[in-house]
């Protein structure tokens, strides 16, 4: 459903064609290695393109490549050694390094074909954080808090029901 609105919304917006392919989900944690995959779509050279949605509406770049002898070259904001795109015969990748939270999102792969872009695979980067040391800190903290109040209630109940009884 996303991806149906994202292809539409860009197609009218950018003179993006969309083909009818590969929607999928890639889902690691934070602080680990992300490998998005694409079907090598051309038998002939012909220039590559990974570009990922930014704030749901702006389609930015991040790498172009000509065919998978040549390295591919990265778009402006991308050229930091995060992002790694190959090829092979068969499949084209785009590695993130280190992902955080920031990356999360769309990313499309596709060519150019005359003056226009076509998208062969849309992949929804999703990010998940890793629980944090001072999350679990205070998960042992809070835990040690009920039981010793447990055994301050427990010993309450007990005494004010000896002394309802010696009372009697």
């Amino acid at each position: 459903m996303i991806f149906t609105l994202t292809a539409l919304l860009l197609s009218s917006l950018s003179g993006i064609s969309v083909s009818a392919s590969e929607f999928q989900t890639v889902e690691v944690q934070s602080g680990e290695e992300a490998t998005l995959l694409c079907s090598n779509f051309t038998s002939s050279p012909s220039q590559i393109i990974w570009f990922r949605l930014v704030n749901r509406t702006q389609p930015r770049c991040i790498s172009s490549m000509y065919n998978s002898i040549t390295p591919a070259s990265f778009c402006s904001g991308f050229e930091n050694g995060k992002f790694e795109a190959t090829s092979n015969i068969s499949t084209v990748f785009l590695r993130v390094k280190h992902v955080d939270l920031s990356d999360s999102g769309l990313y499309f792969c596709g060519f150019f074909l005359n003056k226009y872009s076509v998208i062969v695979s849309a992949t929804y980067l999703k990010v998940r954080e890793e629980p944090c040391e001072v999350t679990n800190l205070v998960s042992v903290i809070l835990s040690g808090v009920t039981i010793v109040l447990t055994k301050i209630i427990i010993g309450l109940v007990v005494k004010m029901k000896r002394q309802t009884e010696s009372g009697l």
